[in-house]
């Protein structure tokens, strides 16, 4: 599992968030609902949520995520679970998710969690990578390490990038009516001069852990630059996001 830092995630890549806001337009929290947020990172969509007059209740699989989110919103309940086997007392009206389902090999199991997690008449709405997703940044990073003869230490895939028609196929398998699907290319600014190697540092550390420190660094320093005529314009680097979301709903009679 990787060990989130969520200052820089907080500082650095408050995109995250941001972009998030937007899904919220697809959920439409009503007043008094009861609504779970999986993969709530550091709180700040479940407090958004909240802010609709809903009930939100907030999890998510890291332990320094949950401890920044209970510092900051201290009037939300937040637990420390894994979105492939939690269960809560009580059923709720909408399950939310944002920029977390790509990290889960185990698709079915968390599908199984969320639809069992849902009232009849439940809605399920996420956002999440989409295939094609970062391909540049990965590229780059596997080209760099196969230049020095290192591919035998590369992980086995580790995000989970589909199609419309693959996810909805799994959603279909479990019960669920897909009800809306939106996949689109979304170019995204990083912040600051180091912005590439920050997002690198962040999301893809699960890259380098057969790697010391020092290729880790001589690594990431040459996926920078072998990215820079790319991904760098005008002074900002951009990751090539590539965004799949849906809304699905649970039958009425389930």
């Amino acid at each position: 599992m990787i060990k989130w830092d969520t200052n820089l995630y907080d500082s650095k890549h408050s995109f995250v968030s941001k972009y998030g806001e937007d899904l919220i337009g697809w959920l439409t929290p009503q007043q008094g609902e009861h609504i779970l947020d999986v993969g709530c990172g550091t709180g700040q969509l479940a407090s958004e949520i909240q802010g609709y007059g809903a009930d939100v209740i907030g999890m998510d699989a890291s332990p320094e995520m949950i401890a920044k989110a209970r510092e900051t919103y201290n009037d939300i309940e937040f637990f420390v679970k894994d979105a492939t086997d939690f269960s809560f007392d009580t059923r709720f009206d909408a399950v939310f998710s944002n920029a977390t389902l790509h990290w889960i090999s185990k698709q079915p199991e968390a599908i199984r969690c969320i639809y069992e997690a849902l009232k009849p008449g439940g809605r399920f709405v996420f956002e999440m990578g989409g295939k094609q997703n970062i391909k540049s940044i990965a590229d780059a990073v596997k080209k760099v390490i196969a230049d020095d003869g290192l591919t035998s230490l590369l992980p086995e895939t580790f995000w989970f990038f589909p199609s419309v028609a693959e996810y909805a196929a799994l959603l279909e398998n479990q019960g669920f009516t897909v009800d809306s699907a939106l996949y689109f290319a979304r170019e995204t600014a990083l912040t600051g001069d180091d912005g590439m190697k920050d997002w690198l540092k962040m999301f893809a550390s699960f890259f380098f852990k057969k790697f010391n420190a020092a290729q880790t660094e001589n690594i990431l320093n040459r996926v920078v630059e072998y990215l820079r005529p790319t991904n760098y314009n005008n002074g900002t680097w951009y990751a090539d996001y590539v965004r799949l979301r849906m809304k699905a709903t649970k039958p009425p009679t389930s």
